[in-house]
């Protein structure tokens, strides 16, 4: 069976202890579902944020995905050490380096946007 091929080579790699590779006593379902579901949930709110650019509230909250995400990754690799500096973390860092500048870059934009289209509760 192909699934049964792909997660015997999955858990050897996670068992083979390598640098930049995680043993399989370091992560449990419970961790890894947890981080799928935090991985989906920041996806719906940038998808969402993508599509009503303007809503001044969900931009704040999409901005502080790619905060908590990065600085989760900064600290497994400078402060936990659960993670290698391999090009795997640099392609992360970098990617979220990037988003949070573009995204402050565009608040500034947003904020001088002359009657936004926030909508008004009543």
């Amino acid at each position: 069976n192909e699934s049964k091929q792909a997660k015997a080579h999955f858990e050897q790699i996670l068992s083979s202890g390598g640098p930049g590779t995680l043993s399989r006593f370091t992560v449990n379902g419970l961790q890894a579902r947890t981080f799928g579901v935090w991985t989906l949930l920041s996806s719906v709110v940038r998808g969402l944020c993508a599509i009503d650019i303007h809503n001044k509230t969900l931009y704040y909250i999409t901005l502080w995905t790619f905060i908590i995400g990065m600085g989760h990754f900064l600290f497994e690799l400078f402060v936990f050490g659960t993670v290698a500096p391999t090009i795997f973390m640099l392609a992360i860092l970098t990617v979220a380096s990037i988003s949070i500048l573009g995204m402050l870059v565009g608040l500034r934009h947003l904020e001088a946007e002359p009657g936004s289209r926030q909508k008004k509760r009543n």
